[in-house]
């Protein structure tokens, strides 16, 4: 009966391998004078004996047609050694006559049997066999958390322990899949390694990896030129770490970038480069950040404020965050203290930090003060009260030190607004 075409390529090599162990049983019992085989595989059909056996080799095997005939032609061939074979010498003589086979040659079968193409994953196995076979459970196909993964994933594993929260970098798709990728021995070990040098904190790492998981995709030796280069500007290696941390970010952007910033604040601002430094080292957001509000809110002291370059400069050094703060903040602020308050420019620029207060602390003591006669600014004047004392000081000391009352006293007239 032919053989499918999808049954051809099995037989085969099921055939092929019953040839060679066939082969290499009858190297045992005899070989014909003068012969070997090559590569376990014979010239001709062989005669059996008791414990051996017609056996014919292939070397391709294309058809079913094929087989067939070489069947017809096997069973030809059987009668006519039949015939002759009273003609041929008894087996003990023969195997007598026959010299001994090398050894290379029991070598070449088991190297023709290593030469096998690997069985069809389609081969039919038993039961005893499929139950040996240890599977790991199958990856989720598609999933929209890293909550999936973490059990397949001795990374996400690792960051999980570290601290990090996959759950707010599954958010960034191409960040979730970056670190599907990423083996931890060989691409986060030597980047954790770095940022602890660098003075990230081990309790630290979970936090700033969050923020910046970006940092991944960033090359290492990038990374130390990026900190080599803000050493080299003066700043201390406690200045770089505190400007990290604030600042996760930081060094994302490559040395240029980095140095234009620093020439920009010192040019626009007119600082020294001392100030210019200690400027970037509390607010390092500023050489990370969009540069448009910093160019906004200088316009706005100048130009709607009303303050000259000086007083700017005097402002920005003791509160950084002037530079960045909401215009719309600024200019509510600076309207009621200035207008409502009658405060002049020169007490303002001495007491900056009213402008990173929140507005409605500064309108409910003012007008307490008020309702009580104590809204008092002047400092030539008896009774004074300083912005620094008005917008820093908790309830209870404002309440007892600068408004000379209590606090229920002063939560009652808030009910009141």
């Amino acid at each position: 009966m032919a053989l499918s075409a999808q049954q051809i390529p099995r037989w085969f090599n099921s055939a092929k391998l019953r040839s060679l162990i066939n082969a290499a049983q009858l190297t045992k019992c005899f070989t014909r004078p003068g012969r070997t085989l090559l590569h376990g595989f014979s010239a001709q059909p062989q005669i059996s004996s008791d414990n051996c056996f017609l056996q014919w080799g292939f070397k391709t095997y294309k058809t079913s047609s094929l087989w067939n005939s070489s069947q017809s032609t096997s069973s030809s061939s059987q009668e006519n050694n039949s015939t002759q074979s009273s003609l041929l010498p008894s087996m003990n003589e023969q195997s007598q006559k026959t010299q001994k086979i090398p050894s290379f040659d029991s070598e070449l079968f088991l190297e023709e049997l290593d030469e096998l193409p690997p069985l069809s994953p389609m081969q039919p196995i038993s039961e005893e066999e499929a139950i040996q076979i240890i599977a790991d459970p199958p990856l989720p196909p598609a999933s929209f958390t890293l909550r999936d993964y973490v059990d397949h994933s001795e990374t996400l594993q690792k960051l999980v322990l570290l601290g990090v929260d996959l759950s707010k970098i599954e958010k960034h798709t191409e960040a979730a899949n970056l670190l599907l990728r990423l083996d931890f021995e060989k691409d986060i070990k030597q980047m954790l390694l770095f940022l602890k040098d660098v003075g990230i904190e081990d309790n630290q790492l979970g936090a700033f990896l969050t923020k910046n998981h970006a940092i991944f995709s960033e090359d290492l030796e990038n990374l130390k030129i990026r900190v080599a280069y803000l050493l080299s500007k003066n700043f201390s290696k406690a200045d770089v770490a505190q400007m990290v941390r604030k600042a996760p970010f930081l060094l994302n952007f490559s040395v240029e970038r980095l140095d234009n910033r620093l020439g920009f604040f010192q040019k626009e601002l007119e600082l020294s480069v001392k100030k210019t430094r200690d400027l970037v080292v509390r607010l390092p957001r500023l050489l990370t950040g969009s540069l448009e509000p910093v160019k906004e809110n200088m316009k706005v002291y100048r130009l709607e404020l009303g303050f000259k370059h000086n007083e700017i400069q005097h402002m920005i050094t003791r509160i950084p965050k002037m530079l960045t703060a909401n215009k719309r903040k600024l200019t509510e602020t600076f309207d009621f203290v200035h207008n409502v308050m009658s405060i002049p420019h020169h007490i303002i620029v001495k007491f900056p930090q009213v402008f990173n207060t929140r507005l409605f602390k500064i309108k409910e003591r003012h007008l307490f003060l008020t309702y009580l006669g104590r809204a008092q600014y002047d400092p030539a004047k008896p009774n004074y009260i300083s912005l620094d004392k008005l917008v820093s000081i908790p309830d209870e000391i404002f309440c007892e030190e600068i408004a000379k009352a209590s606090v229920q006293d002063f939560d009652k007239f808030l009910k009141t607004l």
